[in-house]
Formats: C-alpha cells, structure tokens, sequence
C-alpha cells in the first residue's frame, strides 16, 4: 500500500506510517507503476490544491483519493517531479483547475488536472540530463547534510568533554 508525502513524495505507507490505512477491500483502489505520476487533492498547508508526485520507487497500490496517470510516450516522468516539486509552481498549475468547495473539499475531476500547461523540454535526453543533474545537486546536499551533522556531533563531544 503505498501513500504520498508532500515531503518525501510516494512513499510505502507501512515503513511511513508504522501501519496500513487500506479498507477492507482494495479492489477499487489504483496501480501506482514505476514511473507513473499521482495527483493527490488532500490540501496540505503549503500546498492548498493537492500535490503531484512521480512514483520513483516500487509499483504498488493507492486509495482511490489519489488520481495515478502513466506519462507519455514523450515524457520521461522523473522530470515531472522536479517540475512540481516547488509548492509555488505546483499551487500555480493547479489553481485554475481545482474548484474549492464550501467545506474546503476539492472539486476536480481526475481529468481535468491534465488541463493544465508543462514547459519542459521536447527532448527526452535532455529530460534526462537535466534530472541527472539534479539528482547530483540531490547527493551533495545529502552528503554535506551528513558532513554538517557529523561536525555538529563532534563538536558537541567536544564542548561535553573540554571542561570537564
């Protein structure tokens, strides 16, 4: 059973979450494949109208709150990710398209999300490389993540253990 963070993207709702939220029948529920591309219209505080998120892991299934799409042929979904992964720009794709209701409920169809405009490359390698490059920035930050926490320890045993 898989679910979506806003922050961590589709992640495996048991090793999230500690359980499952599944009902008693999954029947209805959606294939989320490798590669396919989920749209959640749960409002989250930063993101008022839902999110978009690229399933980057293992294929698996979702509630039938989510809305899964497989890209085109011409698409290489990773870059549709990095596309809607900035709240301002993910909140302006689906502000024209979602309708808020009077209890803050959203009213779209599946569909209509699809209405909305994407700039990206035509190029598939050029989608390629661009996500490569991010995915780079995406490890150096990662690793000096690691390095600043490891410096913050050190320093912390340090302080703990100068004046003793």
């Amino acid at each position: 059973m898989l679910s979506v963070s806003g922050e961590f993207g589709v992640v495996n709702q048991i090793a999230f979450q500690g359980r499952s939220f599944a009902g008693k029948s999954i029947l209805n529920y959606g294939i989320l494949d490798h590669n396919d591309v989920v749209y959640t219209k749960s409002p989250l505080k930063s993101n008022p109208y839902g999110i978009i998120k690229t399933n980057l892991g293992k294929a698996g299934v979702v509630s039938t709150l989510y809305a899964v799409y497989a890209p085109l042929k011409t698409v290489y979904s990773p870059i549709l990710g990095y596309y809607f992964n900035l709240d301002t720009r993910v909140n302006n794709y689906l502000r024209p398209l979602v309708n808020k209701g009077a209890k803050n409920d959203m009213k779209v169809r599946d569909e209509a999300v699809l209405e909305g405009k994407v700039c990206i490359p035509d190029s598939i390698e050029t989608q390629k490389r661009i996500c490569n490059l991010f995915s780079l920035i995406d490890n150096l930050i990662a690793a000096n993540e690691d390095k600043l926490n490891q410096l913050k320890e050190l320093k912390k045993y340090l302080m703990q253990n100068m004046f003793v």
